[in-house]
């Protein structure tokens, strides 16, 4: 397995700051937001005796709350469709593993959340980037440089969105791009909306999960949960 890029780093940055150095970091996507004080209340009131396994797909309140949450986004889910992983990498992983063989390819756009990597090494997929750049400000490729990239193993495109680490959110016109070459060649589309509530200036997230005729070919990867 490789190392996490962003691990890896870490022993230069505190040798850097044992030097004197001034190190800005940017590598842990953390926010400045206070925990909610009704959470904090919560784990500080727990008072059950034995913290026992939860089910396998995840509480089923929790997961009814999602369904609730998904539902007054406009997309209609039910709890049953809902599994709980710890966090959204996690999700990603198992998702492959499920939906994927040794040595069929996922095509991504790059620049990537660089464990990406390591997920399709685990799952002996293997990755096929497909780049945008600065100038377009990272918006989606056009549809024929998909076309180019695909392929008897191709089997899925996996997006961030918003992109992590470039912050671009695609717009309904992009996703609806994606749904039609999903379709037109069989494929899963995993969608990593992890930062689906930082969307800044009045813009709009649109998951995957509005985009119709996907039923099949939809995964979609919402929350990352670092503690339970």
């Amino acid at each position: 397995m490789p190392e996490s890029p962003i691990r890896k780093l870490v022993p230069y940055a505190e040798a850097a700051i044992e030097a004197g150095n001034e190190v800005i970091h940017l590598n842990i996507g953390q926010p400045d937001i206070e925990t909610p004080e009704v959470a904090l209340n919560a784990i500080k009131n727990f008072d059950k005796k034995v913290i026992e396994y939860s089910h396998s797909a995840g509480f089923e309140s929790y997961r009814k709350g999602l369904a609730k949450y998904y539902r007054g986004k406009g997309i209609d889910v039910d709890h049953n469709d809902i599994i709980v992983t710890n966090g959204g990498s996690e999700a990603i992983l198992f998702a492959m593993m499920t939906c994927f063989n040794p040595e069929d390819e996922v095509i991504v756009p790059e620049p990537f959340y660089a464990n990406y990597n390591a997920f399709a090494l685990e799952a002996g997929v293997i990755l096929r980037p497909i780049t945008t750049y600065l100038k377009d400000s990272y918006a989606l490729p056009p549809i024929e440089d998909f076309r180019e990239l695909i392929n008897d193993r191709t089997r899925g495109i996996l997006i961030c969105n918003p992109g992590n680490p470039t912050g671009y959110l695609y717009n309904q016109e992009e996703l609806e791009t994606l749904r039609k070459i999903v379709l037109a060649h069989d494929l899963f589309l995993f969608a990593d909306e992890v930062y689906r509530e930082f969307c800044y200036d009045g813009a709009e997230h649109y998951s995957i999960l509005s985009l119709e005729g996907l039923e099949n070919h939809a995964n979609h990867c919402r929350f990352r949960i670092k503690a339970l």
